[in-house]
Protein backbone atom coordinates (compact mmCIF):
# COMPACT_ATOMS: atom_id res chain seq x y z
CA UNK A 1 0.00 0.00 0.00
CA UNK A 2 1.37 3.09 -1.27
CA UNK A 3 -0.03 6.95 -0.32
CA UNK A 4 0.87 10.23 -2.00
CA UNK A 5 1.58 13.40 0.57
CA UNK A 6 -1.60 14.12 1.45
CA UNK A 7 -2.50 10.31 2.78
CA UNK A 8 -4.36 9.42 -0.73
CA UNK A 9 -3.49 6.00 -1.72
CA UNK A 10 -2.21 5.25 -4.98
CA UNK A 11 -1.57 1.89 -6.88
CA UNK A 12 -3.66 -1.09 -7.93
CA UNK A 13 -5.67 -2.45 -4.33
CA UNK A 14 -8.31 -5.31 -3.73
CA UNK A 15 -11.16 -3.47 -2.67
CA UNK A 16 -14.14 -3.68 -2.26
CA UNK A 17 -16.98 -0.91 -3.72
CA UNK A 18 -17.54 0.63 -0.28
CA UNK A 19 -13.96 0.56 0.71
CA UNK A 20 -13.26 1.85 -3.14
CA UNK A 21 -16.11 4.65 -2.40
CA UNK A 22 -14.63 5.46 0.56
CA UNK A 23 -10.82 6.28 -1.64
CA UNK A 24 -12.86 7.91 -4.07
CA UNK A 25 -14.37 10.57 -1.52
CA UNK A 26 -10.51 11.05 -0.19
CA UNK A 27 -8.72 11.59 -3.44
CA UNK A 28 -11.83 13.99 -4.70
CA UNK A 29 -10.74 15.94 -1.64
CA UNK A 30 -13.91 15.45 1.00
CA UNK A 31 -12.69 16.12 4.22
CA UNK A 32 -16.14 15.79 6.26
CA UNK A 33 -18.55 13.56 5.91
CA UNK A 34 -21.46 12.74 8.57
CA UNK A 35 -23.77 9.56 8.64
CA UNK A 36 -25.56 6.92 10.66
CA UNK A 37 -25.05 3.39 10.78
CA UNK A 38 -27.27 1.56 8.15
CA UNK A 39 -26.47 -1.55 6.29
CA UNK A 40 -24.91 -2.01 3.55
CA UNK A 41 -23.60 1.36 3.30
CA UNK A 42 -21.76 1.54 7.07
CA UNK A 43 -18.29 0.57 5.67
CA UNK A 44 -17.85 3.17 3.37
CA UNK A 45 -18.14 5.80 6.89
CA UNK A 46 -16.41 3.43 8.31
CA UNK A 47 -13.15 2.91 6.40
CA UNK A 48 -13.50 7.34 6.11
CA UNK A 49 -13.34 7.16 9.54
CA UNK A 50 -10.29 5.01 9.87
CA UNK A 51 -8.64 6.73 7.26
CA UNK A 52 -9.37 10.56 7.76
CA UNK A 53 -6.72 11.35 10.12
CA UNK A 54 -4.19 10.60 7.72
CA UNK A 55 -5.25 13.48 5.62
CA UNK A 56 -6.93 15.93 8.23
CA UNK A 57 -10.60 16.16 8.36
CA UNK A 58 -13.48 14.70 10.10
CA UNK A 59 -16.08 12.08 10.58
CA UNK A 60 -18.98 12.75 12.48
CA UNK A 61 -21.52 9.94 13.81
CA UNK A 62 -25.05 11.63 13.53
CA UNK A 63 -28.04 10.47 15.76
CA UNK A 64 -29.81 9.87 12.52
CA UNK A 65 -30.22 10.48 8.98
CA UNK A 66 -31.91 13.90 8.98
CA UNK A 67 -28.95 15.14 11.01
CA UNK A 68 -26.36 13.64 8.80
CA UNK A 69 -27.49 14.90 5.50
CA UNK A 70 -27.58 19.10 6.87
CA UNK A 71 -24.74 18.35 8.64
CA UNK A 72 -23.07 18.04 5.61
CA UNK A 73 -24.55 21.16 4.65
CA UNK A 74 -23.15 23.32 7.18
CA UNK A 75 -20.14 21.84 6.58
CA UNK A 76 -19.91 22.71 2.63
CA UNK A 77 -20.58 26.81 3.25
CA UNK A 78 -17.95 26.73 5.59
CA UNK A 79 -15.20 25.70 3.15
CA UNK A 80 -15.09 21.80 2.76
CA UNK A 81 -15.99 19.22 0.18
CA UNK A 82 -18.68 16.95 2.38
CA UNK A 83 -20.93 14.03 1.64
CA UNK A 84 -22.84 11.14 3.94
CA UNK A 85 -24.15 7.73 2.74
CA UNK A 86 -27.42 5.50 3.60
CA UNK A 87 -29.22 2.98 2.12
CA UNK A 88 -32.85 2.39 2.53
CA UNK A 89 -34.84 3.95 5.25
CA UNK A 90 -32.13 6.20 5.84
CA UNK A 91 -32.61 7.68 2.44
CA UNK A 92 -35.86 8.42 2.84
CA UNK A 93 -34.89 10.59 5.53
CA UNK A 94 -32.90 12.40 3.65
CA UNK A 95 -34.95 13.71 1.10
CA UNK A 96 -35.80 17.19 2.73
CA UNK A 97 -32.49 17.55 3.21
CA UNK A 98 -31.58 16.90 -0.69
CA UNK A 99 -34.58 19.12 -1.49
CA UNK A 100 -32.36 22.02 0.42
CA UNK A 101 -29.64 21.64 -1.56
CA UNK A 102 -31.42 21.97 -4.43
CA UNK A 103 -32.72 25.19 -3.35
CA UNK A 104 -29.68 26.79 -1.62
CA UNK A 105 -27.29 25.13 -4.72
CA UNK A 106 -25.07 23.43 -1.86
CA UNK A 107 -22.49 21.14 -3.70
CA UNK A 108 -22.43 17.88 -1.84
CA UNK A 109 -22.54 13.92 -2.74
CA UNK A 110 -24.78 11.15 -0.73
CA UNK A 111 -24.05 7.63 -1.99
CA UNK A 112 -26.78 5.53 -1.19
CA UNK A 113 -26.02 1.48 -1.67
CA UNK A 114 -29.41 0.32 -2.30
CA UNK A 115 -31.31 -2.47 -0.47
CA UNK A 116 -34.47 -4.18 -0.62
CA UNK A 117 -37.40 -2.14 0.85
CA UNK A 118 -40.41 -0.69 1.45
CA UNK A 119 -39.39 -0.06 5.22
CA UNK A 120 -36.67 -1.74 6.46
CA UNK A 121 -36.92 -4.53 4.06
CA UNK A 122 -34.01 -6.45 3.00
CA UNK A 123 -30.98 -4.91 5.23
CA UNK A 124 -28.60 -7.16 3.96
CA UNK A 125 -29.59 -7.97 0.45
CA UNK A 126 -29.31 -6.28 -3.15
CA UNK A 127 -32.15 -4.13 -4.74
CA UNK A 128 -32.06 -1.11 -7.17
CA UNK A 129 -35.77 -0.09 -5.86
CA UNK A 130 -34.91 3.47 -4.71
CA UNK A 131 -34.10 4.71 -8.66
CA UNK A 132 -37.31 7.10 -8.69
CA UNK A 133 -37.08 8.15 -5.62
CA UNK A 134 -33.44 9.50 -6.40
CA UNK A 135 -34.98 11.32 -8.68
CA UNK A 136 -38.54 12.37 -7.39
CA UNK A 137 -38.16 12.03 -4.04
CA UNK A 138 -38.64 15.68 -2.56
CA UNK A 139 -41.12 17.69 -3.14
CA UNK A 140 -41.10 20.75 -6.02
CA UNK A 141 -39.84 20.91 -9.86
CA UNK A 142 -36.00 20.54 -9.88
CA UNK A 143 -33.62 18.28 -11.50
CA UNK A 144 -31.01 16.06 -10.06
CA UNK A 145 -27.61 14.07 -11.13
CA UNK A 146 -27.09 10.73 -10.00
CA UNK A 147 -24.62 8.05 -11.51
CA UNK A 148 -24.66 3.93 -10.73
CA UNK A 149 -21.60 2.53 -10.55
CA UNK A 150 -21.29 -1.57 -11.95
CA UNK A 151 -17.77 -2.26 -10.39
CA UNK A 152 -15.75 -1.13 -7.40
CA UNK A 153 -13.33 0.68 -9.69
CA UNK A 154 -16.84 2.95 -10.94
CA UNK A 155 -17.12 3.30 -7.74
CA UNK A 156 -14.04 4.87 -6.95
CA UNK A 157 -14.03 6.58 -10.73
CA UNK A 158 -17.66 7.67 -9.89
CA UNK A 159 -17.30 9.27 -6.75
CA UNK A 160 -14.82 11.38 -8.03
CA UNK A 161 -16.84 12.37 -10.66
CA UNK A 162 -19.92 12.91 -8.69
CA UNK A 163 -17.82 15.40 -6.54
CA UNK A 164 -16.60 17.26 -9.92
CA UNK A 165 -20.15 17.41 -11.04
CA UNK A 166 -21.38 18.55 -7.83
CA UNK A 167 -19.28 21.21 -7.59
CA UNK A 168 -19.78 22.67 -11.44
CA UNK A 169 -23.59 22.65 -11.03
CA UNK A 170 -23.62 23.35 -7.78
CA UNK A 171 -26.02 20.89 -6.87
CA UNK A 172 -26.31 17.93 -4.26
CA UNK A 173 -25.10 14.58 -6.63
CA UNK A 174 -25.98 10.74 -5.86
CA UNK A 175 -24.02 8.11 -6.15
CA UNK A 176 -26.96 5.17 -6.58
CA UNK A 177 -24.92 2.09 -5.67
CA UNK A 178 -26.60 -1.51 -4.42
CA UNK A 179 -24.95 -3.93 -2.14
CA UNK A 180 -23.94 -6.03 -4.54
CA UNK A 181 -21.57 -3.53 -5.95
CA UNK A 182 -21.12 -2.57 -2.74
CA UNK A 183 -19.54 -5.38 -1.12
CA UNK A 184 -18.37 -6.88 -4.33
CA UNK A 185 -14.50 -7.26 -4.15
CA UNK A 186 -12.06 -6.29 -6.89
CA UNK A 187 -8.78 -4.65 -8.12
CA UNK A 188 -8.95 -0.97 -8.34
CA UNK A 189 -6.27 1.41 -9.68
CA UNK A 190 -5.86 4.57 -7.62
CA UNK A 191 -3.70 6.94 -10.24
CA UNK A 192 -1.24 8.88 -8.60
CA UNK A 193 -2.96 12.48 -7.74
CA UNK A 194 -1.86 14.29 -10.15
CA UNK A 195 -3.47 11.92 -12.74
CA UNK A 196 -6.74 12.60 -11.29
CA UNK A 197 -9.06 15.17 -12.67
CA UNK A 198 -10.59 17.24 -9.60
CA UNK A 199 -12.98 20.39 -10.32
CA UNK A 200 -12.00 23.22 -7.58
CA UNK A 201 -15.14 24.92 -6.36
CA UNK A 202 -16.26 28.01 -8.19
CA UNK A 203 -15.44 30.32 -5.40
CA UNK A 204 -16.09 34.25 -6.41
CA UNK A 205 -13.40 36.19 -7.07
CA UNK A 206 -15.74 39.58 -6.72
CA UNK A 207 -14.82 42.07 -4.14
CA UNK A 208 -18.11 41.89 -0.86
CA UNK A 209 -19.20 45.13 -2.29
CA UNK A 210 -19.84 43.53 -5.97
CA UNK A 211 -20.74 40.38 -4.82
CA UNK A 212 -24.29 38.94 -5.36
CA UNK A 213 -25.06 35.46 -4.01
CA UNK A 214 -27.07 33.82 -6.92
CA UNK A 215 -25.94 35.95 -9.64
CA UNK A 216 -24.84 34.37 -12.67
CA UNK A 217 -22.14 34.57 -15.55
CA UNK A 218 -24.76 33.38 -18.25
CA UNK A 219 -24.20 29.38 -17.39
CA UNK A 220 -26.89 29.80 -14.47
CA UNK A 221 -24.30 28.38 -12.37
CA UNK A 222 -24.01 31.47 -9.31
CA UNK A 223 -20.20 31.71 -7.75
CA UNK A 224 -20.08 30.67 -4.20
CA UNK A 225 -18.47 31.99 -0.89
CA UNK A 226 -17.53 30.59 2.38
CA UNK A 227 -18.13 31.32 6.10
CA UNK A 228 -15.66 33.54 6.78
CA UNK A 229 -14.58 34.88 3.73
CA UNK A 230 -15.69 38.50 4.62
CA UNK A 231 -19.28 38.41 2.63
CA UNK A 232 -22.02 39.11 4.18
CA UNK A 233 -24.71 37.07 2.92
CA UNK A 234 -28.02 34.93 3.47
CA UNK A 235 -28.81 31.17 3.40
CA UNK A 236 -32.33 30.18 2.62
CA UNK A 237 -35.05 27.20 1.35
CA UNK A 238 -37.69 29.60 0.87
CA UNK A 239 -38.14 31.45 -2.77
CA UNK A 240 -35.32 34.03 -2.91
CA UNK A 241 -34.10 36.79 -4.82
CA UNK A 242 -30.03 36.92 -6.51
CA UNK A 243 -29.11 38.22 -2.90
CA UNK A 244 -30.62 34.96 -1.30
CA UNK A 245 -33.27 36.81 0.90
CA UNK A 246 -36.64 35.35 1.27
CA UNK A 247 -38.79 36.74 -1.99
CA UNK A 248 -42.39 35.32 -2.18
CA UNK A 249 -44.10 36.45 -5.46
CA UNK A 250 -44.77 34.06 -8.13
CA UNK A 251 -42.29 35.94 -10.59
CA UNK A 252 -39.29 35.39 -7.81
CA UNK A 253 -40.52 31.34 -7.89
CA UNK A 254 -40.37 31.02 -11.65
CA UNK A 255 -37.00 32.78 -12.31
CA UNK A 256 -35.76 30.59 -9.78
CA UNK A 257 -37.02 26.94 -10.58
CA UNK A 258 -36.24 27.96 -14.58
CA UNK A 259 -33.06 28.47 -13.64
CA UNK A 260 -32.45 25.67 -11.08
CA UNK A 261 -34.05 23.00 -13.56
CA UNK A 262 -32.18 24.71 -16.56
CA UNK A 263 -28.29 24.37 -15.44
CA UNK A 264 -28.96 20.84 -15.32
CA UNK A 265 -31.38 20.41 -18.03
CA UNK A 266 -29.12 22.05 -20.71
CA UNK A 267 -26.08 20.27 -19.92
CA UNK A 268 -27.76 17.02 -20.24
CA UNK A 269 -26.09 15.47 -22.89
CA UNK A 270 -22.33 15.66 -21.59
CA UNK A 271 -23.98 14.75 -18.24
CA UNK A 272 -25.13 11.08 -19.66
CA UNK A 273 -22.21 9.32 -19.30
CA UNK A 274 -23.33 5.74 -20.65
CA UNK A 275 -21.58 2.51 -21.93
CA UNK A 276 -22.46 1.78 -25.54
CA UNK A 277 -21.99 -1.84 -27.24
CA UNK A 278 -23.18 -3.07 -30.98
CA UNK A 279 -25.39 -0.41 -31.48
CA UNK A 280 -25.24 0.39 -34.91
CA UNK A 281 -27.01 -2.75 -36.31
CA UNK A 282 -28.74 -3.61 -33.02
CA UNK A 283 -32.44 -5.32 -33.67
CA UNK A 284 -33.03 -5.01 -29.51
CA UNK A 285 -31.27 -2.92 -27.08
CA UNK A 286 -30.81 -4.33 -23.52
CA UNK A 287 -30.69 -1.32 -20.96
CA UNK A 288 -29.25 -1.99 -17.70
CA UNK A 289 -27.04 -0.11 -15.02
CA UNK A 290 -25.23 -0.98 -11.67
CA UNK A 291 -25.10 -4.48 -10.77
CA UNK A 292 -27.99 -5.97 -13.48
CA UNK A 293 -25.77 -4.93 -15.72
CA UNK A 294 -23.79 -7.37 -15.24
CA UNK A 295 -25.70 -9.95 -15.26
CA UNK A 296 -27.11 -8.48 -18.50
CA UNK A 297 -23.84 -8.97 -20.11
CA UNK A 298 -23.81 -12.37 -20.13
CA UNK A 299 -27.53 -12.85 -21.37
CA UNK A 300 -26.27 -10.62 -24.14
CA UNK A 301 -23.69 -12.83 -25.05
CA UNK A 302 -25.38 -15.81 -24.69
CA UNK A 303 -28.02 -14.41 -27.32
CA UNK A 304 -25.45 -13.79 -30.21
CA UNK A 305 -24.28 -16.79 -29.98
CA UNK A 306 -27.73 -17.75 -30.83
CA UNK A 307 -27.65 -14.93 -33.59
CA UNK A 308 -29.16 -12.42 -32.20
CA UNK A 309 -28.44 -8.70 -33.18
CA UNK A 310 -28.32 -7.25 -29.58
CA UNK A 311 -27.04 -4.04 -28.33
CA UNK A 312 -26.03 -2.64 -25.10
CA UNK A 313 -26.77 0.33 -23.61
CA UNK A 314 -25.86 0.79 -20.10
CA UNK A 315 -26.36 4.48 -18.16
CA UNK A 316 -23.79 4.91 -15.95
CA UNK A 317 -25.42 8.47 -15.51
CA UNK A 318 -28.81 7.27 -14.78
CA UNK A 319 -30.64 11.15 -13.90
CA UNK A 320 -30.43 12.94 -16.17
CA UNK A 321 -31.92 10.01 -18.32
CA UNK A 322 -30.63 9.67 -21.87
CA UNK A 323 -33.80 10.72 -23.42
CA UNK A 324 -32.88 11.63 -26.45
CA UNK A 325 -30.63 8.43 -27.27
CA UNK A 326 -33.27 6.34 -26.44
CA UNK A 327 -35.88 8.25 -28.83
CA UNK A 328 -33.40 7.94 -31.96
CA UNK A 329 -32.80 4.07 -30.79
CA UNK A 330 -36.40 3.00 -30.36
CA UNK A 331 -36.75 4.82 -34.64
CA UNK A 332 -34.33 1.98 -36.02
CA UNK A 333 -35.05 -0.97 -33.20
CA UNK A 334 -38.05 -3.35 -32.65
CA UNK A 335 -37.65 -3.16 -28.67
CA UNK A 336 -35.61 -2.31 -25.37
CA UNK A 337 -34.92 -4.94 -22.60
CA UNK A 338 -34.99 -3.10 -19.49
CA UNK A 339 -33.76 -5.95 -16.42
CA UNK A 340 -33.68 -3.79 -12.95
CA UNK A 341 -33.59 -4.84 -9.49
CA UNK A 342 -36.98 -3.57 -9.16
CA UNK A 343 -40.44 -3.87 -10.63
CA UNK A 344 -39.87 -2.28 -13.31
CA UNK A 345 -38.92 1.72 -12.45
CA UNK A 346 -36.67 2.79 -15.36
CA UNK A 347 -38.56 0.54 -17.46
CA UNK A 348 -41.02 3.95 -17.62
CA UNK A 349 -38.12 6.08 -18.55
CA UNK A 350 -37.52 3.88 -21.63
CA UNK A 351 -40.55 3.52 -22.44
CA UNK A 352 -41.85 7.16 -22.33
CA UNK A 353 -38.42 8.30 -24.55
CA UNK A 354 -39.43 5.48 -27.21
CA UNK A 355 -42.84 6.88 -27.48
CA UNK A 356 -44.60 4.10 -28.94
CA UNK A 357 -41.68 3.85 -31.35
CA UNK A 358 -40.21 0.94 -30.57
CA UNK A 359 -41.76 -2.05 -27.79
CA UNK A 360 -40.29 -1.86 -24.11
CA UNK A 361 -39.83 -4.96 -22.09
CA UNK A 362 -39.09 -4.64 -18.26
CA UNK A 363 -37.64 -7.84 -16.75
CA UNK A 364 -38.57 -6.97 -13.24
CA UNK A 365 -36.61 -8.60 -9.98
CA UNK A 366 -37.79 -7.46 -6.21
CA UNK A 367 -34.07 -7.81 -4.52
CA UNK A 368 -32.94 -9.91 -2.31
CA UNK A 369 -30.62 -11.84 -5.66
CA UNK A 370 -29.87 -10.72 -8.83
CA UNK A 371 -31.25 -11.74 -11.65
CA UNK A 372 -30.33 -15.21 -14.02
CA UNK A 373 -29.08 -14.20 -17.09
CA UNK A 374 -31.31 -17.02 -18.72
CA UNK A 375 -34.76 -14.53 -17.28
CA UNK A 376 -32.50 -11.82 -19.60
CA UNK A 377 -32.01 -14.06 -22.37
CA UNK A 378 -35.84 -14.93 -22.65
CA UNK A 379 -36.89 -11.52 -22.79
CA UNK A 380 -34.07 -10.89 -25.67
CA UNK A 381 -35.87 -13.56 -27.12
CA UNK A 382 -38.86 -12.91 -26.89
CA UNK A 383 -38.37 -9.07 -28.34
CA UNK A 384 -36.54 -10.48 -31.05
CA UNK A 385 -39.33 -11.57 -32.53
Amino acid sequence: MTADPKGVLTGAHFLDGDQACTEGCLAAGARFAAGYPITPSTEIVERFAQRIPTVGGVFVQMEDELAASIAIQGAVWGGAKAFTVTSGPGFSLMMEHLGYAVMTETPCVLVNVQRGGPSTGLPTLPAQSDMMQARWGSHGDYEIIALSPSSPQECFDLTIQAFNLSEEFRVPVLLMMDECVGHMTEKVVIPEAEGIEIRPRRLTTLPPDQFTLYATNGDMVPDMVHAGMGYRFHVTGLTHDDRGYPAMTAQAQDKLIRRLKGKISTAAERIAFRDEEALDDAEVVVVSYGITARVAQRAIEDARRKGLKVGKLRLITVWPFPERQVRELAGRVKAFVVPELNMGQMALEVERAAGGRARTIPVPHAGGTVHQPADILRAIEEAAK
